[in-house]
């Protein structure tokens, strides 16, 4: 479930890796990510406290992480 403001979504193949998981566990500042399992998980109660850095689009392959701004239509 998506928060109020924005989703990230991420390639199921990068969700996988656990050393790009791993990655963005690290450098998220709000953590909206969990690498502690067999697969990266999304924080749902977290999303809404992105703010916006880029750091995870930076972190992982291009365009294997998106942040959906969900008031933007």
């Amino acid at each position: 479930m998506p928060g109020i403001f924005i989703d990230v979504k991420v390639d199921a193949k990068v969700a996988r890796d656990a050393e790009v998981a791993r990655k963005l566990e690290e450098v998220c500042p709000v953590g909206i990510f969990d690498a502690s399992g067999s697969e990266l998980q999304i924080v749902e109660e977290n999303l809404d406290e992105c703010v916006l850095c880029d750091l995870c689009l930076a972190a992982a392959p291009k365009n294997s992480v998106s942040i959906v701004k969900l008031y933007d239509h």
